[in-house]
């Protein structure tokens, strides 16, 4: 009954729908959201999801079936709904909707705002009025336009927090940039020169760089004429970087317009898609741009490159609106972008999807750029495909016949000397790596004197007890340090508390690293140089330098305990306080009797002194 309540209430709100533009969003009986989007006329556009007679992919249909609610939000104009509708993709993640990958952080020039801006890296966009120019989908450019900008104007580009200030100097201490401009640091111009720079700036970051050659050939030659020869001679400087940043960069268009141009490309074995830009200022191409595009299926390319192009200009990657756009494929629907487009410029950007020429060429170019970096993303899938699962674990696997791979693997040693202070020690290997926030330490509390093989059968039964008491992650494969006898010990603690059979268990002999199995009276010898052999020595070696460690530890504080608590007068806490003053027993021993006297007091003192010269 609740169903059929839950479609007709559905029904009804489609039907009561307005003609007018907005935002729509589906959601299941969870209320989670399972899709947005965005209609000129909302009625219209909602009501064509549930007719039987609309062809729908299987995608769609699946979505469909899932849709208890809806919720809409009427918006002016399609402008607006198309914004509304990437912000709340944004927000809301939803499954249905294409998602976007980026396999980076961006990096972008920040301009912040105020009197005296600063202009410096970053991979974090902030809403805090400052002006981002970006992305840039390489370091190694954005580093050359952070060069140019402080070499032709003088500016301080690091990213410095007020933690990294030399107080004492003012500047940073880790970096030596500051020392080029300390004799004119810009911090000390008037807000009105500092501006005017800004301005600059913001022309060579736009690409502007025709307009501002001209700007600054005309300054110069005022300065000139003025006799002002000094600053005749900054703003030569000025436009020599300038002038050879802007030959760097590559001539693309005869025409010197501002273009972008966009280009998807598609790959359906891996089932993503990646969308790239172009951006051509001044008819030279000052940066490019890609995402990877997921949740792509039955989309035809029109409507990726759709989402892709208005996600752009509607999300913090967009910068200034450019005088056209081309493009690879017709958009679906052009009407909402085209007049988000007017909104923002204030006049209208044509879209072209060009057959012939120069634009064509470079619809070529940028398609070849997104199967360049659909195959790097192939690659990269293959590889972490690959190597899931080290060689090694899948070796050691085929070498001693486990069931399962020996993914993690829990190895275990005993440490002791001449049976005083025995411990023992857990070390964990997942995927061949030590995994040290899972190492375990034991004092061995039920043996008396040295007996290896009882130690083991201990640690076993209070390890695999404890793992099936909370339900801990059993591991694939244990690893005892010893040959026969140390891993009948092992098996004889697994039966005893009925955790034998859980998982494979070996026995691993140093002398000739000989392998021992359960119930097979022939040990496996693995070949020397098999990765799978050095997995087990590394894990055999770790535990029993954990071990050692722990056992060190526990019998050098025993012994210095031992060694002071048992000078008459002298107790814990006092040996505790020397110890911590002088570091250990050699330096207490060293120690005369006046610096021990004036810590100690004078008769404790005396008695301590005297002990180690007696």
């Amino acid at each position: 009954m609740s169903n059929e309540f839950t479609h007709i209430e559905l029904s009804e709100k489609v039907a009561n729908l307005p003609l007018s533009p907005g935002v729509y969003i589906y959601k299941d009986d969870k209320d989670s959201v399972l899709y947005v989007g965005k209609a000129k006329k909302l009625r219209n556009r909602v009501r064509s999801y549930f007719q039987k007679s609309r062809p729908a992919d299987g995608r769609i249909r699946t979505m469909v079936s899932k849709i208890s609610d809806l919720e809409v939000v009427v918006t002016d104009s399609e402008a607006e709904a198309l914004i509304l509708e990437n912000n709340f993709i944004k927000q809301y993640q939803p499954r249905y909707n294409i998602m976007y990958r980026d396999d980076k952080s961006y990096p972008y020039i920040c301009i912040t705002a105020g009197d005296k801006p600063r202009v410096f890296p970053t991979r974090t966009v902030i809403k805090d009025g400052s002006k981002y120019y970006g992305p840039y989908d390489s370091v190694v450019t954005m580093k050359k336009m952070l060069e140019t900008i402080r070499k032709a104007f003088d500016l301080c580009t690091c990213a410095v927090s007020q933690k990294n200030i030399d107080r004492t100097r003012g500047i940073p201490k880790w970096h030596s940039c500051f020392d080029d401009y300390l004799q004119n640091c810009s911090g000390d111009w008037d807000a009105e020169r500092y501006q005017v720079t800004i301005k600059k700036v913001e022309r060579l970051l736009n690409g502007q760089t025709d307009t501002l050659l001209k700007e600054l050939k005309e300054e110069m030659q005022i300065a000139s004429d003025a006799l002002a020869f000094e600053d005749a001679a900054k703003l030569r400087d000025s436009l020599s970087a300038v002038e050879r940043y802007s030959q760097k960069m590559k001539m693309v268009a005869e025409k010197k317009v501002d273009r972008d141009v966009f280009a998807i490309g598609v790959d359906e074995e891996l089932n993503e898609a990646c969308g790239v830009l172009f951006k051509i200022r001044e008819g030279k191409l000052i940066g490019k741009f890609h995402r990877f595009l997921r949740n792509i299926d039955d989309l035809s390319a029109g409507e990726m490159l759709q989402s892709f192009v208005e996600d752009y200009y509607t999300g913090q990657y967009t910068a200034a609106i450019p005088d056209e756009v081309y493009l690879s494929n017709e958009l679906p629907v052009e009407e909402p972008l085209s007049e988000y487009l007017v909104q923002e410029r204030g006049k209208k950007v044509p879209m072209h999807v060009p057959q012939i020429g120069e634009k064509a060429q470079l619809i070529k170019m940028a398609k070849a750029n997104a199967r360049l970096h659909l195959n790097e993303r192939r690659l990269e899938k293959e590889k972490a495909e690959r190597n899931r699962i080290p060689h090694a674990v899948k070796e050691l696997k085929e070498h001693l016949k486990l069931n399962r791979l020996p993914r993690r693997i829990e190895c275990f040693d005993n440490s002791n000397l001449q049976g005083s202070d025995p411990v023992a020690s857990m070390v964990c290997f997942v995927d061949a790596k030590p995994r040290k926030s899972e190492y375990k330490r034991f004092n061995i509390k039920t043996v008396v004197g040295p007996d290896d093989f009882a130690s083991m059968k201990e640690i076993l039964i209070r390890r695999y007890s404890k793992v099936m008491k909370d339900g801990l992650q059993v591991p694939d494969l244990i690893v005892v340090d010893g040959g026969k006898g140390q891993l009948s010990s092992a098996v004889e603690a697994l039966k005893e508390i009925g955790f034998y059979g859980e998982c494979e268990i070996i026995g691993l002999a140093k002398r000739l690293e000989e392998v021992f199995l359960p119930g097979r009276s022939e040990s496996i010898m693995i070949p020397k140089k098999s990765t799978a052999l050095k997995l087990l020595q590394q894990a055999r070696d770790e535990a029993h330098r954990f071990a050692i460690t722990f056992h060190r530890q526990k019998r050098s504080k025993r012994t210095l305990n031992t060694e002071l608590t048992e000078i008459d007068g002298v107790g814990g806490k006092t040996s505790k306080e020397l110890l911590k003053k002088f570091g250990s027993v050699k330096k207490i021993k060293e120690a005369d009797l006046k610096e021990l006297q004036e810590f100690i007091g004078k008769k404790s003192g005396e008695k301590v002194y005297n002990h180690f010269r007696d």
